[in-house]
């Protein structure tokens, strides 16, 4: 990874002051190839404050940021037609700013949600991100909320970016940021695993309406974080995963879904080994694992106790195994022997022929905001949403952190798949579920 922009291109091929260039990276690539306007790969990330920010000073604090994490500046630099690789070009500088005001008005942050879902920033401008600064008049403090390119960068690089802009806004030095905590190898236990081949069930259809607008729709909710007895072997990320399979399970029998009792549910897992301190690397840094339970694990009436205790064993082993970020098969769709129009091509065609054998859903879980995030005389962060894309075949993701003692849960999903009303009893599910697995319940 490039640190900065005055070193030279390996072999030493690139004239003087050209940018450096930095070939994509395989999840980089495989985003670029799959990317498309009807459903927008972007990370929404909203940063709620107590108080208003000093324009000019955000703007200066962001800049100086960008400036102590080089890597976010980048852009895709143009290639010819037989290119063998896409590249990024990292700028001295912005190419646009990507801070903005706008105007104070009522429903301004239903507006930027909007946005953060139905319009992706252009990867050809560094930095490929945008933050507005939204205000409402019936609403105190303001809300900074980030709409990142998925192809460059994941949402903890992009909250890294935003606690580096709050200790230079504060003038206050960053607090250590402990590694993320990692479990000894263990192998994945027997009972852990569904076959490798088995089609998993897909969320079942809604009721999106005669003619669904393309692109997402997203429901955000603050909710109480379950409680653990101590010493409990699983986690909150286990109690969410769990809440997470019986949310889908029981919403595909409402919906009569045909396999419903038989197929397995898989649930994409983000994990990320990165330290959260200023040293973090920049871009896209999570792995991808699968979390697989049975049809009959989530049937009705089942055991939520035993049923932690289980998905406890699985996330522990699947965090422990080394593995790619996208897998091993990825890596063979980005070798550079046909250029990247030829692998686009193919990869997008694999896409849709793997389409009915993609994950069930997915679950982002950032756990505990580890940044105070404190904008000085703002205030500090009293909620944090993120949210991940959710582009079919998929066509819904959970997406939770927790601030202040409280989980922000935002749930996001295609609108060809739901409507507003299958949101609203999605989450209501989830909520319920989630509940289920509290100490006090089980």
């Amino acid at each position: 990874m490039a640190t900065t922009q005055h070193q030279r291109a390996p072999g030493g091929g690139q004239p003087p002051g050209e940018p450096v260039r930095v070939p994509f990276p395989v999840v980089d690539e495989v985003a670029r190839h799959c990317a498309q306007d009807a459903e927008p790969s972007t990370v929404h990330i909203e940063i709620h404050l107590p108080g208003r920010v000093d324009e000019e000073r955000l703007r200066s604090a962001f800049a100086a940021a960008l400036a102590r994490h080089p890597r976010a500046l980048m852009r895709e630099r143009p290639r010819g037609p037989l290119a063998r690789r896409y590249e990024w070009e990292l700028t001295e500088a912005p190419d646009t700013d990507p801070v903005s005001f706008p105007p104070c008005a009522p429903g301004a942050l239903e507006r930027a949600r909007a946005g953060a879902l139905d319009r992706a920033p252009a990867l050809t401008a560094a930095p490929p991100l945008r933050l507005d600064v939204v205000r409402e008049p019936d609403r105190e403090g303001c809300v900074l909320l980030f709409t990142v390119h998925h192809t460059a960068l994941d949402g903890p690089a992009c909250l890294r970016l935003a606690a580096t802009a709050a200790e230079i806004y504060s003038d206050s030095p960053a607090p250590p940021s402990p590694a993320p905590a990692r479990p000894a190898a263990a192998p994945l236990p027997r009972q852990a695993r569904t076959p490798a081949l088995a089609r998993p069930a897909q969320v079942a259809p809604g009721s999106p309406g005669p003619a669904p607008v393309p692109g997402n729709a997203m429901l955000v909710a603050e909710l109480p974080v379950p409680r653990r007895e101590s010493g409990a072997p699983y986690t909150v990320n286990d109690q969410l995963m769990v809440a997470t399979a019986l949310t889908v399970a029981g919403w595909n029998r409402a919906q009569g879904a045909p396999g419903a009792d038989r197929r397995p549910l898989r649930i994409t897992m983000p994990v990320d080994d990165r330290t959260r301190g200023p040293e973090m690397p920049i871009g896209n840094g999570t792995r991808l694992v699968e979390v697989g339970f049975t049809a009959a694990e989530l049937a009705p009436g089942t055991d939520v106790a035993a049923l932690l205790r289980t998905t406890a064993e699985r996330t522990r082993a699947l965090k422990a195994q080394p593995r790619p970020q996208l897998g091993h098969g990825a890596g063979l769709l980005t070798v550079p022997l046909l250029p990247v129009a030829a692998r686009a091509a193919l990869t997008r065609g694999l896409r849709v022929a793997a389409g009915p054998w993609t994950s069930t859903t997915l679950l982002s879980n950032i756990g505990r905001i580890p940044y105070p995030l404190d904008f000085g005389d703002a205030g500090r962060a009293t909620a944090v949403w993120f949210s991940a894309p959710a582009r079919m075949p998929r066509g819904l993701t959970f997406t939770t952190a927790s601030t202040g003692g409280r989980l922000h849960l935002a749930l996001r999903w295609s609108r060809t798949l739901l409507g507003e009303s299958d949101g609203a009893r999605l989450l209501d599910l989830f909520t319920r579920h989630l509940a289920a697995t509290s100490s006090e319940a089980i």
